[in-house]
């Protein structure tokens, strides 16, 4: 992990430059506009702090973080759930300093059936999803998952603002380069052998068009996707993988077991991030899968929360794929 740790004055000329952006953006409801606009103002943020997330572009390190970035002193009670965080535009600020460093890696995009289609997320535990396979459980730890492993336009980096963590809760990464398989376990996760589904936070109803595809099985897995789990250059693979949305091709003995393999050595590699309010964490989604450890949720407005953005690092293959003009699919 490699981490840039802002100077004081360089927090401040990242505020400024949010408080600029949100002033002149914050009516633009495009999200495409937004995600563009974002680019381009992008470029004025501190050289250093470019400069790092250029290093990151080409295949720097796979977890990285920011830290010190600006985060208001009288931050607003953590929400109970994002659907109130939307209506009442919860951490506008903070939302623009993640989309300004964020436009700065990558080009920011959202799905249509996520979180009612914003491009930038609330991360905070909601009640009665203590136990939810989602961002908004707590009791629950999350395990080990590429970010939206079900499909071809899944984000190459996931960001994750800290704004409030008073217990320490981890978040959990694992680099691929962890993986030390038998070459038979290898071959096997190399192939197209393994449905991958989309999660519970996407409404099905609203998935983009071909997230299934002719591939997919009936009944529960209409909308999986067929692919590997290991794909690119054999010495250097990324990964794809989420124990709790892939299942093996149905009869297919070594796939189910190559998954028990992955999933065994995850659980005794993993390496502990602990953000802080002012931290941005971007986790390299094809070289690191992440997770996050249980907590208590107390809904006292004093609860852990983190606002999240996916990065592309060539929108227009999302285009190319999805035949959507707009960033939102």
């Amino acid at each position: 992990m490699s981490t840039l740790l802002l100077h004081d004055e360089e927090s401040s000329e990242v505020g400024k430059l949010a408080d600029e952006f949100l002033e002149s953006h914050a009516v633009m409801q495009d999200p495409t506009e937004l995600s563009a606009a974002a680019v381009v103002t992008a470029q004025r943020l501190p050289e250093r702090v470019r400069e790092f997330l250029a290093r990151v572009r080409t295949e720097g390190p796979a977890v990285t973080v920011l830290s010190n970035l600006p985060v208001q002193e009288e931050l607003e009670p953590t929400p109970i759930g994002w659907e109130i965080a939307a209506k009442l535009r919860a951490a506008q600020r903070e939302e623009m300093v993640l989309l300004l460093c964020g436009a700065a890696l990558g080009e920011p995009f959202g799905w249509v059936s996520q979180q009612a289609g914003r491009l930038i997320h609330d991360v905070c535990p909601t009640p009665e999803a203590e136990t939810s396979l989602t961002s908004a459980s707590s009791t629950l730890a999350l395990n080990f998952h590429t970010e939206d492993v079900f499909h071809p336009c899944r984000c190459d980096y996931v960001s994750l603002f800290c704004l409030r963590n008073p217990t320490g809760v981890g978040t959990t990464v694992v680099p691929v380069t962890a993986l030390d398989l038998p070459a038979e376990i290898r071959q096997v996760l190399f192939q197209e052998r393994f449905l991958f589904l989309p999660d519970d936070s996407h409404s099905l109803s609203s998935l983009p068009d071909g997230a299934g595809g002719p591939d997919a099985a009936d009944g529960a897995l209409s909308s999986a996707r067929r692919g590997a789990v290991l794909f690119g250059p054999a010495d250097a693979p990324y990964l794809r993988f989420d124990i709790d949305f892939m299942r093996p091709v149905p009869g297919d003995r070594e796939a189910a077991e190559a998954i028990e393999a992955v999933q065994r050595q995850l659980s005794t590699s993993a390496e502990r991030v602990t953000l802080a309010p002012g931290d941005i964490v971007f986790l390299d989604n094809y070289r690191v899968v992440h997770g996050r450890e249980a907590f208590a949720s107390r809904y006292d407005g004093s609860d852990r929360w983190l606002k999240r953005l996916n990065l592309s690092r060539d929108a227009r293959r999302i285009r190319a794929l999805t035949g959507r003009q707009s960033v939102i699919i």
